[in-house]
């Protein structure tokens, strides 16, 4: 675990939280990506006890609530993002809510959980091995694990007018400044094939991975003249999403 990277970017949420209310939770997946509604990736959620790994400002925890969820536990290192959570999940019941890095177990109990998900959060690991190793065993013997997160492939390329430009290799793993954030946003850049083989290296089972865009008109309007463009979807993915299951 890489204290000092945590640290500045605990900070950066802590100040930038409220930009990103709201943004982007379920049924979302992330920008120009499918929706849940679209790929249908979680199994029967009423009953369930589900845990948000980066959990953020809670609506997407407030979804699986509405979907009927029996428990909702969360973990984010924001201590701004936690009590924001705090408030908009405030008439739900058996709501638990750790102030964490998700490389650290602050308490969370070991086979208990029958859905773990992290909607675009997964990047902000300083160690990824540590992080799914957790994961694991959180999640029931056949429970399902479904995250999101940028595509490994879009930071790499950048848009110069009708071109696409490689202006990093995407062999190139390791922590990065992203330069799409005002103040320091340091995440990690990992390749699709690290991401698929530390989940089977930790006994998960691939049930799908998917790299589709959204861009219907409200999609393409919504993030016209941001970091995710249209123009640049048509060629890269945005959005990278897995489902797996821990073995039983």
């Amino acid at each position: 675990m890489n204290s000092e990277t945590i640290i500045i970017n605990k900070q950066t949420w802590d100040e930038e939280a409220e930009r990103f209310f709201g943004r982007n939770p379920l049924p979302e997946y992330g920008p120009l990506a499918p929706t849940e509604e679209d790929i249908m990736l979680f199994d029967h959620i009423q009953g369930k006890k589900v845990l948000d790994i980066g959990c953020g400002s809670g609506h997407s925890l407030l979804y699986m609530h509405n979907k009927g969820a029996d428990e909702l536990w969360g973990l984010d290192f924001s201590k701004t993002q936690i009590h924001t959570a705090e408030k908009v999940l405030s008439n739900c019941p058996s709501v638990q809510l750790f102030e964490a890095p998700m490389e650290a177990n602050p308490g969370l109990p070991e086979n208990y959980f029958d859905i773990a998900y992290s909607i675009y959060a997964i990047g902000w690991t300083t160690n990824l091995q540590q992080t799914i190793m957790n994961i694991h065993s959180y999640l029931k013997p056949g429970g399902a694990f479904i995250f999101s997160w940028e595509h490994p492939l879009y930071n790499r390329v950048k848009q110069a007018g009708t071109e696409l430009l490689f202006q990093h290799s995407y062999h190139e793993e390791g922590f990065y400044d992203h330069e799409a954030w005002k103040r320091p946003a340091i995440m990690q850049q990992i390749k699709l094939s690290t991401y698929i083989n530390t989940l089977i290296d930790n006994g998960f089972i691939i049930e799908k991975v998917i790299e589709e865009v959204r861009m219907s008109e409200a999609d393409v309007e919504k993030h016209q003249n941001r970091w995710y463009s249209d123009k640049k979807a048509k060629s890269i993915p945005t959005t990278l999403i897995i489902k797996c299951r821990k073995s039983n």
